[in-house]
């Protein structure tokens, strides 16, 4: 266990109805019992509330003893006051003895009034009693150095914190509960099994036996490959869970861009005007479907401008498309010439982009030419679209696209497994993890020597437990919970 107390505010900066100190380590019972009148906490049952008053005691005074009624709690708040220490709060406090608590060690939590002041003077005097300020995910990192939890456990509750959407709130419960962590130790006990077998083989190695049966190796690693190839393709559906789908809107100046992102959020977020060239910037809002959170990004009307600030804004939605998983392109449906709208979609297109065709205004035209701006976009557009008609203004057919984009990201999901990677430091060492078990199917066809082959096995191994945080080192702890909130 840690030598030092750790304390820090575990609820938002600024006020509410209710604020919440946490505090951990070995003399967490010790340290609140010198600012709380009310039980003596170093002797009262884990998992149990009790009612009092946090004080700044500036001399010595009487303690209130843990016989008082509530009511003489209350009358001696006037006690305490003679005695010239300071009654802070009136408070509840929480008691978990260790090892069933978050961090495995004993820990309290003050549930206090929920003010900014009143947060800031118990934290003063934790501090003084003894205790110190938590660092950024201190909490957490306690945890998983006490063996509450694994590596990718912890990186799941930031992400349940993070969680904006449905989807990424059940991807990260699952990952806290070990969705992930379960599947790894599957993979890696079977690899270790092996692995063992080849390690003593090392030990007779004058003697020339075999304890491994090498076909039963590459069965191992067939099905090895087939489990973290479908883990890795699940990437991008945890990607865009996790971060959501980014959507390009892109179009000539005046297509219709502003008038779409304000029919889908619902409200008038972008200005719509008849006037070519007015959004010169990127607009971006975030839309949710279906529980599925999708990033819009407005951009300005592609053309050949000599307006300077128009021609960055034209540099800076190309560059949203290079970064867009989904491209929705708009036409506009009253143009007799569509040359310069398959010329610009051509040059935007690349094999992994989902691309849906908007012909817009559908309002403005006669039925007879639906058909044909379909057609012309079909012959000359060699890469697979969806092809929809919409009247933003009408609010015809929105719900056709919203659809579609939902369409995208359920399509992404594997059906080999429940289990998603949301997390790039997970997929990087799956990566990784994937190419030595290719070392080790190369060594095994080639007849390598066992000595080799074990250390290609000893790598796979430790590319598997990293993620797990099995094999891991300080710089990669630090970087993982500095980006956890101080009270986690």
């Amino acid at each position: 266990m840690n030598q030092d107390t750790i304390c820090a505010l575990a609820t938002a900066n600024g006020v509410g109805a209710i604020g919440i100190i946490r505090v951990s380590g070995d003399k967490a019972f010790e340290i609140v019992s010198k600012i709380f009148d009310g039980k003596d906490l170093t002797t009262v049952k884990s998992h149990t509330v009790h009612y009092g008053f946090i004080v700044d005691r500036k001399s010595e005074s009487r303690k209130v003893g843990s016989e008082k009624s509530d009511e003489m709690l209350r009358e001696s708040q006037h006690d305490i006051a003679d005695e010239k220490s300071d009654v802070i709060d009136e408070v509840m406090v929480s008691v978990f003895r260790a090892p069933k608590t978050f961090t495995a060690e004993d820990s309290v939590e003050i549930s206090f009034h929920g003010s900014p002041f009143i947060a800031k003077r118990i934290l003063e005097i934790l501090i003084k009693n003894g205790a110190r300020m938590a660092k950024a995910g201190e909490f957490t990192m306690r945890a998983f150095m006490n063996g509450r939890i694994d590596l990718s456990q912890a990186e799941s509750i930031a992400d349940l914190i993070a969680s904006e959407n449905e989807a990424s709130r059940k991807v990260a419960l699952n990952q806290l509960k070990g969705g992930i962590s379960n599947e790894i130790s599957i993979l890696r006990n079977d690899l270790l099994n092996f692995t063992s077998l080849i390690e003593l083989e090392l030990d007779f190695a004058e003697e020339d036996v075999e304890f491994v049966d090498r076909s039963a190796l590459m069965n191992l690693i067939q099905n090895l490959k087939f489990k973290i190839q479908n883990l890795l393709e699940s990437f991008k559906y945890g990607n865009a869970i996790k971060n959501g789908t980014a959507v390009a809107i892109i179009g000539k100046p005046n297509a219709g861009k502003s008038t779409l992102l304000n029919a889908l959020l619902k409200e008038e977020r972008a200005i719509v005007s008849n006037i070519a060239g007015t959004t010169r910037d990127t607009i971006e809002e975030v839309l949710h479907i279906k529980g599925h959170a999708f990033r819009l990004i407005d951009t300005a009307g592609l053309r050949n401008t000599a307006d300077e600030i128009e021609a960055i804004g034209v540099k800076k939605a190309r560059e949203k498309v290079a970064q867009a998983e989904i491209l929705v392109y708009l036409v506009d449906a009253a143009t007799v010439d569509f040359k310069e709208d398959l010329e610009t979609l051509q040059s935007l297109l690349r094999p992994d982009l989902k691309v849906i065709v908007l012909a817009t205004k559908m309002d403005e035209i006669l039925p007879s030419h639906y058909n044909s701006i379909e057609s012309v976009f079909r012959d000359s557009i060699q890469q697979d679209f969806d092809f929809i008609e919409i009247s933003a203004v009408e609010n015809h057919n929105i719900q056709d696209l919203k659809n579609e984009l939902s369409s995208y990201v359920e399509q992404l999901k594997s059906e080999e497994g429940n289990v998603v990677i949301t997390n790039q430091r997970h997929f990087e060492a799956l990566g990784n993890a994937l190419h030595s078990v290719h070392q080790v199917e190369e060594a095994v066809n080639s007849g390598i020597t066992t000595e080799l082959l074990a250390y290609e096995l000893r790598n796979a191994l430790e590319n598997l437990g990293e993620i797990s945080g099995e094999f891991t080192n300080d710089e990669v702890l630090g970087n993982i919970f500095s980006k956890f909130c101080i009270g986690k």
